[in-house]
């Protein structure tokens, strides 16, 4: 895609900002994800054919995917063409792109539809891709946080074919994804390989431990960040195998946005102690009350609750990410660097 990234990036005009190009990019997942929520909030309204979904709003899933992968393609190349690289963009950068990686898996699941008995993806695997999608991202920063470089597996590219799925959505219809592509399997099986293919290779940070080559001395504080997210995993899995109400058959797409929602802020902590060079925390503050939530959840507490409990945890955390966002970039790094985040301007010290 680098060719027509590189033309792209000649008709952007040379006073915008590069993180107005991410935050751009952003705001266009997040629209694209609340139209298909509208008219689809519990993932079955492609499970029918025809599906219940208009073909403008494929179409236009797929414009606004383009336009957000182009936009975040071409940031980075703006700001070195503009020379206002900075940490503050780069946090800006992979910050949002911890949070629009789930964001993308979600509005794709749409397409899919859950399992009706006879076509769809059940709940439960949608919870399982959505786990592969996130633990692919945080490896990657984990893998850079232990060797200093930031490797993005060839699979970030090929994920770019939502594009087409969105397209082939719009002109078809979803019975294209109703039938078997070959000896049986569907085309969404297919496209499930490929992400689990693409994931990165944690492997290579315990080679470069034996090869002492890592940023960190021990093997401890090499591991360190992978705590959090994964006890993160195991509370949300508790949550969704022993919860007695079925909370993710009931509320999917809310369960799901949490999940996204709390791995995104729990990676952001792990990028910047890996662009900081400092230590991480070893229990992110999410897991208490997370776990406080699952057990009262599974011991069956919150009874007829449990739906409100989980509405009110997601406005929690989604509003401690904004929150956090707005402090790191605005409050913090903004003044340290004496910048603003979307202009070129310098900030006038007071």
């Amino acid at each position: 895609m680098q060719p027509i990234w590189n033309k792209i990036i000649k008709i952007v005009p040379l006073w915008i900002a590069p993180n107005l190009l991410t935050f751009s990019g952003f705001v266009m997942i997040l629209v694209n994800y609340f139209l298909i929520s509208f008219y689809d909030w519990d993932y079955t309204a492609s499970g029918t054919s025809p599906g219940l979904v208009p073909t403008w709003v494929w179409l236009f899933s797929a414009f606004t995917t383009f336009c957000a992968y182009a936009l975040d393609s071409i940031d980075g190349k703006h700001a070195r063409r503009t020379q206002s690289s900075s940490p503050l963009g780069e946090l800006f950068d992979h910050g949002l792109d911890s949070w629009a990686t789930s964001i993308f898996v979600l509005s794709f699941f749409s397409v899919c539809s859950r399992d009706n008995g006879k076509t769809g993806v059940s709940v439960y695997t949608m919870y399982i891709y959505l786990s592969i999608v996130l633990f692919n991202f945080m490896c990657s920063h984990w893998e850079k946080y232990n060797t200093g470089v930031l490797f993005l597996p060839w699979g970030y590219d090929l994920s770019q074919v939502l594009i087409a799925a969105y397209l082939l959505t719009g002109l078809v219809g979803v019975e294209v994804w109703q039938k078997p592509l070959l000896f049986g399997y569907y085309i969404t099986d297919v496209l499930v390989i490929l992400l689990i293919g693409k994931c990165p290779d944690p492997w290579k940070t315990l080679l470069a431990h034996l090869k002492k080559t890592l940023k960190n001395g021990s093997l401890y504080e090499g591991l360190l960040p992978l705590v959090s997210p994964l006890l993160l995993f195991v509370l949300l899995t508790v949550w969704v195998v022993l919860s007695p109400g079925n909370i993710l058959a009931k509320q999917p797409r809310l369960f799901l946005w949490m999940v996204g929602v709390t791995f995104s802020n729990v990676i952001c902590k792990v990028i910047v102690c890996q662009m900081s060079s400092t230590r991480p925390e070893l229990l992110h503050w999410f897991l208490f009350p997370l776990a406080l939530v699952v057990y009262a959840a599974i011991s069956g507490l919150l009874g007829w609750a449990e739906e409100a409990v989980l509405a009110a945890f997601t406005a929690l955390v989604t509003a401690a990410h904004v929150h956090y966002g707005i402090c790191v970039v605005r409050g913090q790094l903004s003044e340290h660097f004496n910048i603003y985040i979307f202009s070129l301007k310098k900030r006038v010290q007071e």
